[in-house]
């Protein structure tokens, strides 16, 4: 059993930057491929980056490639996702997610926990 608990979200002007993190439970954090997702009102969760278990892969949506960036930290069982010049289009509630391999990136359901979400709002 994995619990995922993010945090980071706010409210920003477009342009600026947030970090969000995911704080995972458990000794296994290592054992698992770790993705961000998001879902804006009306919408369906989308997928926004993934890094694979071992933390040597990256895989980014095109909505975001350039500006956001994923890593992971083992000594402290967390996922970040560093998401600069933002704009109004990226605000969504925010998931992170736990899969166990093998993991396809941007399918959700090949990840078998999920976090409760954390709100990010971009302003124009």
């Amino acid at each position: 059993q994995v619990q995922l608990v993010e945090s980071g979200g706010g409210l920003v002007q477009a342009g600026g930057s947030l970090r969000l993190s995911c704080a995972a439970s458990g000794r296994t954090f290592r054992s698992y491929a770790m993705g961000w997702f998001r879902q804006a009102p009306g919408k369906e969760r989308e997928f926004v980056a993934a890094i694979s278990r071992i933390g040597g892969s990256t895989y980014y949506a095109d909505s975001v490639k350039g500006r956001f960036t994923i890593s992971r930290d083992y000594a402290k069982n967390t996922v970040y996702l560093q998401m600069n010049s933002l704009k109004p289009e990226d605000t969504a509630v925010y998931y992170c997610a736990a899969g166990y391999p093998p993991v396809l990136p941007g399918v959700r359901r090949d990840y078998d926990y999920w976090g409760q979400g954390t709100q990010v709002t971009v302003s124009s």
